[in-house]
């Protein structure tokens, strides 16, 4: 029998987790999709709401979609402000999201109210390519001492969305900074952008193997240390991206080629998520694992927002 101050205690300790309870909220997760007809090959209400539909049935998650035909594209300041984790998918049209756009999306991310999930052919979005940008100048300057930082100015080069061409294999790995310092101080900082490219791909439906590397991380939670893709698009190394923080699943297939596929970046206070995985023919957003990932990773990227 419990004594008047245990019951006090443990209705203190009620009371304390039901204000807990009201405080938190969903993630808000906006998973946008351009929609292509190619992707009813394998999905009979297009790609996005494949992953909508899975999300929508895990628990502490409040989903929306929006497409590149709805209003302001949908990505409306409104419709950003709604969201905790954007999960973008993208492939013939990125051009039509302006730099602007994904500055603006990177602004978030960077403030720490926004996260960015980028799925496979979205290594070429424009919220992806503005997130590498970021990072990159972060990189570029973090060599540099506090003192040296104060006189810095940075020259970019290879600026998105003008290239849109494969690197070579033997093509200098970008991004890639030069420093030159002058007489009284001044550093110049020559960065050439990351393409956010890769030298091959393969779109012939062959398996891939994917292997989880960092078991332990969040994104990982109650992923296979290996499983198949049945029919998947080969990327191949090396990827032209400022290095990832951490590399959580890579992909090999066959013939060799080989692939970091699942790889994060901290962005000032905000997160991105990059999963190669993905090609709009093929049934992969219907694979246990895979979307177990795009869960986890949601979970990981969002839980600094409640």
């Amino acid at each position: 029998m419990k004594t008047r101050f245990q019951l006090l205690l443990l209705g203190g300790l009620g009371a304390l987790f039901a204000v807990f309870a009201a405080d938190a909220r969903p993630i808000r997760v906006l998973v946008w999709d351009e929609q292509q007809p190619a992707q009813r090959q394998a999905y009979s209400n297009f790609l996005g709401n494949e992953i909508v539909a899975y999300l929508r049935k895990q628990p502490g998650l409040e989903v929306a979609s929006a497409t590149l035909n709805d209003s302001e594209q949908g990505l409306s300041s409104a419709a950003l402000d709604r969201t905790d984790v954007l999960i973008w998918w993208g492939h013939q049209r990125h051009k039509e999201i302006t730099p602007a756009t994904g500055k603006e999306i990177v602004r978030r991310i960077h403030a720490g109210r926004l996260a960015l999930i980028a799925l496979h052919s979205a290594h070429w979005s424009t919220p992806f390519v503005e997130a590498m940008n970021a990072r990159a100048r972060e990189d570029a300057v973090r060599r540099l001492s506090p003192a040296e930082r104060a006189h810095a100015v940075i020259v970019e080069t290879n600026r998105y969305p003008n290239f849109f061409t494969p690197p070579k294999y033997d093509a200098l790995l970008t991004p890639a900074a030069l420093y030159r310092k002058s007489p009284d101080g001044r550093i110049t900082i020559s960065l050439t952008l990351p393409n956010c490219c890769f030298p091959a791909f393969r779109p012939d439906g062959k398996p891939s193997q994917v292997r989880t590397l960092l078991p332990k991380h969040p994104i990982a939670r109650g992923v296979p240390a290996q499983f198949e893709i049945p029919q998947t698009e080969m990327y191949d190394e090396p990827f032209h991206v400022p290095p990832p923080d951490a590399v959580i699943f890579e992909e090999r297939w066959e013939p060799g080629e080989w692939f970091c596929s699942g790889s994060v970046w901290q962005i000032g206070r905000g997160k991105v998520f990059y999963f190669r995985p993905g090609h709009e023919t093929f049934p992969v957003y219907k694979q246990a694992p895979v979307l177990k990932i795009i869960g986890n990773a949601v979970r990981w990227a969002g839980v600094a927002k409640n």
